[in-house]
């Protein structure tokens, strides 16, 4: 345990700067078990304790991620109508228009399903709104789309659920559609019923699923419907090498948008992860290995899960965000090395023009946030600017949370009407206080964590007053103020001392991080300094520091904690909340740690 624990502000607390920390506490008697069943140190058997891994077979299975450990397609609802109407349509010479979305999301899943066409022979095309003039989600412009390409079987991807009338259309016009998407289910409609009239909703959120694990990107639920196919067309459970090859190789595009899509990476999502980042370092694909050599990810010795959600992923996103994702479907289907060459260099050139209009709206929407900076009176953060593009609002949104500690909503206003995103913090449902405005938006749905909206400009000032009404009364009904943002969560202690190659090595087996399994965060309590701290980086706002417990010498960085530098004096005890890491260079490779938070003093746990 930790040597020094209290919560009073007495005369050796020399800082309360950073966020209230919490310390995991395991039963000692789990630990042991997991730690002799597994082979694993204590500390890192305390880590999967604490995150609910008691079990030493379940945990043995969390830690390999077997792909024998996919639950079977077939349990998605509606997936045996999908399969018949879809081999119908195959058979049919139909031609079959697949509906994809402008997010990373979307835009690998419609490349899984279009390139499962053309491995079949079938008549297809591809379509995604452009996010400037067709919104988000199924309109009009999805039914002209069908019209135009003499589609008669329309197939959505990470959208549809809740497409009521455009899903009514296409069916007045004989054109069937198969939904495949995951966002909650909307409420029911008067004039349509309780869902939209498809063909086959395949999607392991309807209240009648009874699939073993809901929480599915887009991708892969259009990677399932794949799956499903060719066992289906094939009549067996194993299906034959061509479908086998297509099956694994679109494991890489699962694994970007399972990544990217920040769904929890538990159970089937962790098995996507870590399957579709190793196909994605073998994948031949023209388009992926241009995008890699563009992010800079070409010499390294296998792509991990930051260098897609910080490299593939962006560049992905940034031609939906600026229009149209049309530059970034074709790159993933690009059958040559020129053509990815050249659709890789636009991408790149559309990240770095979407970084540049991101910086320019976030300095606005900071200027405009600070007039509701009071939480007890706005609990939801609700900004909205003309001329903000609407491409970026959902990276704002996620820049507003987390540097105001509270749910933002943020809309760009183009002229009289606006599209925008909402972030959330841990614990607390955005969706759920949107639904408080459902008379002032035009559109809206989406996640706990992240919804979308249309709404018209006069109605900016009413929505704001009732997302935060509606919250406030969710906040009473708990005795609550405020959204209160959660403390920084120490997986469990691991002391300098005790920290080996041995013990990283462990940790790397619980890669890949992300939503629902963070990257760990250990305490050690009373370590010194050995040696000055240095303010580093061009504008010094980093702090680099050499941290001694024991024999034990570790270099540690901390980002943004330059003007922390003074609180830190040799000989008084420090305690460090930290994530150990290995750094390369010159082909040599050693341990280091990257300071997340400190303490001086007497350690402060809540």
């Amino acid at each position: 345990m930790p040597a020094s624990t209290t919560s009073s502000n007495s005369s050796t607390n020399l800082t309360t700067t950073g966020p209230l920390w919490s310390l995991r506490t395991p039963d000692s008697a789990l630990v042991g078990r997991l730690a002799k069943r597994l082979d694993l140190a204590s500390p890192i058997a305390a880590l999967l304790v604490n995150r609910g891994h008691e079990e030493p077979a379940n945990t043995r299975s969390h830690l390999e991620a077997s792909p024998m450990g996919l639950h079977d397609p077939m349990l998605m609802p509606d997936m045996q109508k999908a399969c018949e109407r879809l081999q119908q349509a195959v058979e049919g010479g139909e031609t079959i228009l697949v509906h994809g979305d402008y997010d990373v999301d979307g835009v690998t899943g419609t490349t899984i399903l279009m390139r499962l066409f053309d491995l079949l022979g079938a008549k297809a095309v591809w379509h995604i709104p452009n996010r400037m003039t067709d919104g988000y989600s199924f309109g009009d412009h999805s039914v002209k789309k069908a019209q135009d390409n003499g589609a008669t079987l329309v197939i959505s991807v990470d959208n549809g659920t809740s497409a009521f009338e455009t899903i009514h259309k296409l069916k007045q016009l004989g054109i069937d559609t198969i939904v495949t998407d995951h966002h909650e289910p909307p409420k029911p409609s008067e004039e349509y019923g309780e869902l939209p009239c498809a063909v086959a909703i395949v999607n392991a959120k309807l209240p009648t699923s009874t699939y073993p694990f809901p929480e599915l990107c887009g991708g892969a639920v259009a990677f399932k419907l794949a799956w499903a196919f060719a066992k289906h067309t094939e009549g067996t459970e194993r299906v034959s090498t061509r479908f086998k090859a297509f099956l694994e190789d679109a494991l890489s595009y699962v694994a970007i948008a399972t990544l990217c899509d920040v769904v929890p990476l538990r159970d089937e999502n962790r098995i996507f992860a870590r399957s579709g980042l190793a196909a994605l370092g073998r994948s031949k694909n023209p388009g992926l290995a241009a995008l890699a050599k563009v992010a800079g990810l070409d010499e390294k010795p296998k792509i991990g899960a930051q260098d897609v959600t910080f490299g593939i992923g962006p560049r992905i996103n940034a031609s939906g965000r600026l229009g149209s994702a049309k530059s970034a479907v074709e790159l993933l289907l690009a059958k040559d090395e020129k053509e990815g060459k050249r659709l890789a260099a636009v991408l790149d050139e559309m990240n770095i023009e979407r970084r540049a209009i991101e910086k320019d709206v976030l300095e606005e929407a900071r200027e405009e946030a600070e007039k509701y900076r009071d939480k007890t009176k706005y609990p939801i953060l609700f900004v909205a600017g003309q001329g903000w593009h609407q491409g970026v609002v959902g990276i704002i949104a996620a820049r507003l949370t987390e540097e105001y500690g509270r749910p933002a909503i943020v809309i760009g206003l183009d002229g009289d009407e606006g599209r925008g995103s909402a972030r959330s913090i841990a614990g607390f449902s955005v969706l759920e206080a949107m639904h408080g405005a459902a008379k002032q938006f035009m559109r809206y749905g989406g996640h706990a964590a992240a919804a979308g909206c249309e709404i018209r400009e006069d109605q900016v000032e009413a929505a704001r007053e009732s997302v935060n009404a509606h919250t406030k009364a969710w906040l009473a009904e708990r005795n609550l103020t405020e959204i209160i943002a959660p403390p920084l969560v120490l997986d469990t202690e691991l002391p300098l001392s005790v920290l080996s190659d041995g013990i990283m090595h462990q940790v790397d087996r619980l890669e890949p991080f992300g939503e629902a399994n963070a990257e760990p965060l250990f305490l050690a309590s009373d370590v010194r300094l050995d040696g000055p701290p240095r303010r580093v980086g061009a504008d010094q706002s980093h702090l680099m520091v050499n941290l001694r417990q024991g024999a034990k010498v570790y270099k540690a960085i901390a980002f943004k904690m330059g003007p922390r530098a003074d609180e830190l004096i040799p000989g008084t005890p420090i305690h460090i909340a930290y994530r150990p890491m290995w750094n390369t260079f010159r082909g040599r490779t050693k341990l280091e740690i990257q300071l997340l938070d400190f303490q001086v003093g007497d350690l402060r746990i809540a």
